[in-house]
């Protein structure tokens, strides 16, 4: 192994030994394998191709091409508070981990099991939003070309098959997860372009630009009743319609569930994040216009099961089309691999802090990844599906849980770091003096879609048009904060105890290693390492206050000598 490489080695095991965990999971992953994880997760061809009716209804072409604009720009600025937290707390656990690093001492426990919950459940339902996405395109697809009957149990039936091969490639090793990365990078940028470009080539005719940037669409009446728009106001449905966007450019936080698997994890895992969401929001609104612009009769389209295949035949041809809707499906396949990979990693994390049974924590040693949280997940992922056979709305209802979960979990680090500065030790990326009002647009804009995610998206409202969401984000709460109130807050201290011991003799011995290459000189004359030159993460492996500030933070000292 190179000599940089080792270095670098040693600084990311000695940064988790810092915060007090040992290298378990194998450094493999590049910065292109982080950024493909996370931009995979996203795969924007997935969300809008699920979500194209209810754009195309919930306020037409003008909301969701400017809507997604605007949604970029939020959700970059997401991104970017995350991204500055990550490289300051580079752990698998991510957000949860990082509302307890960032909260006050006596409340980080609390905020780190909220946090922690949120973000589980989100991305449980995220992996069954997305595995269901592509059953159902299956069905549909099958039903348009050939005749094909779907019925709940069918669609069901194809979930699980799809999440057993998710299951079956998560048991290989973290190569072949490497590979695959490569796979979906090329689908979802070279894969989505040249199926934007053949549409809008092959299309017999175009829209104008007025009718797709500036085009305005009520189609949230049911048949004989007025839409939002008439009865609130067209702002409303603008509102609810932007949330297409923002349901689609989600699940970036596989950046840092996967960064106790990536090099140089604190300089890497952050750009990997932020060029995730960046390379999504340009890729998203090429296809967006594409697709709108090749629209030969909206009427048609906006009633079709499903519009996008609706648009890519009359474009192409049946042939054509279904071999680009092919193309879609194995995006979405990509999607919902990596959305399992960076849910098991998560759980993993949790299970080390004692969030969910410790048996979970347990990486096979034949295969290098943690097996049982892999199960875990897929089976958590097709229960949460199973409402699906009595009521689609219920479904709904529960899945929408996703996106505000997730969000609300990286809200909380981001305002813990705003609220009480004392506590952020930046990292190698900072945002410098644009720190502070970033997180606080950010905690805003969080707070601005989670109240618009609750609003009805139909009128009138009745049983099954009723927005299921405050329903179901209510349960998740009540389960967060009773669970704490109950029994978690007598045994939760928000990080592994059981490791301490270890992650001191081992920061101990990165110390070493590290005064040892930094007095060996390289047959150049250049030294090899030097502990402490370019790094800005506060992380000096030989400090003696280490173990003070660890007591501080929950005590490595402390939980070792227990």
């Amino acid at each position: 192994m190179p000599s940089s490489e080792v270095n670098f080695k040693i600084q990311d095991e000695g940064r988790l030994a810092e915060l007090g965990y040992t290298q378990e999971l194998r450094r493999e992953w590049s910065l292109l394998h982080n950024f493909g994880a996370s931009f995979s997760i996203i795969s924007v061809v997935t969300g809008i191709t699920t979500l194209f009716a209810y754009g195309l209804n919930t306020g037409g072409p003008g909301v969701m091409t400017v809507g997604w604009i605007i949604v970029s720009m939020f959700t970059l600025i997401i991104g970017a508070c995350m991204a500055e937290i990550l490289s300051s707390i580079p752990t698998s656990g991510g957000p949860y981990f990082w509302a307890y690093m960032l909260a006050p001492q006596h409340n980080a426990p609390f905020f780190a099991w909220i946090t922690g919950w949120f973000n589980l459940l989100g991305q449980i339902a995220v992996t069954t939003g997305i595995d269901f996405g592509l059953a159902t395109l299956i069905s549909t697809t099958a039903q348009v070309s050939n005749g094909y009957h779907p019925s709940s149990g069918k669609t069901l039936g194809i979930l699980a098959v799809v999440l057993a091969s998710h299951v079956l490639i998560n048991l290989f090793s973290v190569r072949t997860l490497r590979y695959m990365i490569y796979t979906s990078i090329v689908l979802n940028t070279l894969g989505v372009s040249c199926l934007a470009i053949a549409v809008l080539a092959k299309a017999p005719t175009h829209q104008s630009a007025k009718f797709v940037f500036s085009t305005f669409y009520d189609g949230t009446g049911l048949p004989g009743q007025d839409g939002w728009s008439i009865r609130a106001s067209p702002a409303y449905v603008a509102a609810v319609g932007v949330l297409m966007s923002q349901y689609t450019i989600l699940g970036f936080d596989a950046s840092a569930h996967l960064c106790e698997e990536t090099r140089k994890a604190v300089r890497d895992a952050p750009l990997g994040l932020l060029s995730a969401i960046a390379g999504s929001s340009v890729i998203g609104f090429f296809l967006i216009v594409a697709l709108l612009f090749s629209i030969q009769d909206f009427q048609a389209v906006r009633t079709s099961p499903l519009p996008v295949l609706k648009i890519l035949m009359d474009a192409c041809g049946e042939g054509g089309g279904l071999v680009l809707m092919v193309l879609i499906m194995l995006c979405v396949w990509h999607c919902g691999l990596f959305s399992l990979t960076s849910n098991s990693r998560m759980m993993f994390a949790f299970a080390r802090d004692g969030g969910i049974p410790h048996r979970l924590h347990i990486i096979d040693r034949g295969f290098h990844s943690p097996i049982r949280t892999v199960l875990f997940g897929a089976g958590c992922s097709f229960l949460l599906a199973l409402p699906s056979l009595g009521s689609t709305v219920a479904f709904d209802g529960t899945t929408s849980i996703a996106t505000i979960g997730l969000y609300l979990s990286y809200g909380i680090p981001i305002a813990m770091g705003l609220a009480y500065p004392r506590n952020f030790k930046r990292g190698p990326f900072n945002l410098g003096s644009a720190s502070k009002p970033l997180a606080m647009v950010a905690c805003l804009w969080i707070a601005f879609i989670t109240i618009v995610f609750c609003l009805p998206a139909e009128n009138p409202v009745t049983q099954q048009t009723l927005n299921y969401t405050p329903v179901a984000l209510a349960v998740v709460g009540v389960f967060a904060f009773g669970s704490w109130f109950l029994w978690a807050r007598h045994w939760f201290t928000g990080r592994c105890r059981h490791h301490c011991r270890i992650c001191i003799r081992q920061l101990d011995f990165l110390g070493e290693e590290m005064v040892y290459r930094s007095d060996t000189v390289d047959s150049d004359g250049h030294q090899r390492l030097k502990s402490n030159e370019g790094t800005n993460d506060g992380f000096q492996p030989s400090d003696p206050d280490f173990r003070k500030r660890g007591e501080s933070r929950g005590g490595l000292k402390k939980a070792g000598d227990q």
